[in-house]
C-alpha cells in the first residue's frame, strides 16, 4: 500500500508525526522528498504537493492520501473520505472590501471573484444560482480587490488576521476544511487500508486522554468509582496477600488535576498518571 502525504508546508510535520505515532515509522525517508519505506514492508510513503495528492490517489500512484478536504474538493475527484484527522483546520470564505457594496452572496452577481480555488468557487456559485465571473490567481488573492482586479475573493483563512489587515470582511463561509485520509473507492475495503484507518483512529482517540493506575482499599472501591469520570467502568484487580485492589482507568486529561486529589481523599494511594499513545475503542 502506498500512502501519499504532503512533502512540505504546514501539513508535512503533523502528518509524519501522526504516522510515527500510529506505528508506521519511516526508514530515513523524510529527507528524500520522494518516497520512504516503513517498518511495514507492505507500506510505502510517497511525498507530494498537497494539491497533487488527490491526483496521485485517483490515478493509482497511491492507494490512499492524506491532505486537506479543500484540495480534494478543488481537484473534483470522487474520493472516499475515510477519516477526519482533525488538524490543518481552516475555512474557505467569500470576502469583500469592508467599505464596499458586497454584503451578501447575492451582491456578487455580475461581479468578478478572484481565487486560487476556481473549481470550488464555481460550484459554490452554481449551487446558489449566482452568475459571477471567477478569475484564478496564484497568490496574494487578498490584494486583488484593492488593485481593481476583482470585486471579491474566495480564499482560505484560519484566524481572519490577513483579511482584517487587508480591510476585507467575510461575506459567507464557503467550505470548512481539515486534513483527512482519502482513498479510491475500489480500495476502501482492502485489509491494509482498514488497518491504517484503525491505527490512525487509535492515535486520534488517545489524544486528550490519560491512563490512571492506583491502589485502593477494597471497602473504598465504590467511592473510587464515583470519583473517576471514566470512559467506562474502571478495571479492578485483586492485589495478592491483602485487602487492597489495583484500579486502572482512562480519563480525560482536563479532569486529571481534580481527580487525583479526590482519589487521594477517598483513600487511593500509589496513583500513577501516564500518557496514552494509542487507544483502540
Amino acid at each position: 500500500m502506498r500512502i501519499a502525504v504532503p512533502n512540505k508546508g504546514r501539513l508535512h510535520e503533523p502528518t509524519i508525526d501522526l504516522l510515527e505515532r500510529a506505528g508506521l515509522h519511516l526508514d530515513n525517508g523524510a529527507e528524500r522528498k520522494l518516497y520512504a519505506g516503513t517498518v511495514d514492508p507492505d507500506v510505502t510513503v510517497l511525498f507530494a504537493r498537497a494539491a497533487d495528492i488527490p491526483e496521485y490517489v485517483r490515478d493509482g500512484a497511491a492507494e490512499v492520501g492524506i491532505t486537506g478536504l479543500d484540495q480534494v474538493r478543488e481537484s473534483g475527484h470522487e474520493l472516499e473520505d475515510l477519516l477526519d484527522l482533525e488538524y490543518g483546520k481552516c475555512r474557505l470564505v467569500l470576502a469583500a472590501p469592508e467599505d464596499g457594496d458586497i454584503h451578501s452572496v447575492e451582491d456578487v452577481a455580475g461581479k468578478v471573484v478572484a481565487t486560487e480555488f476556481p473549481h470550488i468557487a464555481r460550484t459554490y456559485f452554481d449551487e446558489r444560482g449566482i452568475d459571477a465571473e471567477v478569475v484564478e490567481v496564484t497568490g496574494a488573492t487578498e490584494l486583488t480587490p484593492h488593485v481593481e482586479m476583482a470585486d471579491a475573493i474566495i480564499d482560505i483563512t484560519s484566524t481572519g488576521t490577513t483579511l482584517r489587515v487587508n480591510r476585507l470582511a467575510v461575506v459567507d463561509d464557503v467550505l470548512s476544511s481539515s486534513v483527512r485520509l482519502f482513498a479510491r473507492p475500489d480500495v476502501v475495503d482492502d485489509p491494509k487500508v482498514q488497518q491504517l484507518v484503525m491505527a490512525l483512529e487509535s492515535v486520534r482517540s488517545a489524544e486528550g486522554k490519560r491512563y490512571l493506575m492506583m491502589n485502593a482499599p477494597r471497602e473504598k472501591l465504590d467511592e473510587v468509582r464515583e470519583v473517576i469520570p471514566g470512559l467506562g467502568g474502571p478495571t479492578v484487580m485483586d492485589v495478592a496477600g491483602n485487602d487492597t485492589v489495583a484500579v486502572h482507568a482512562v480519563v480525560n486529561e482536563r479532569d486529571v488535576f481534580e481527580v487525583v486529589s479526590d482519589l487521594k481523599n477517598v483513600g487511593a494511594s500509589g496513583i500513577l498518571v501516564t500518557e496514552i499513545e494509542r487507544l483502540v475503542e
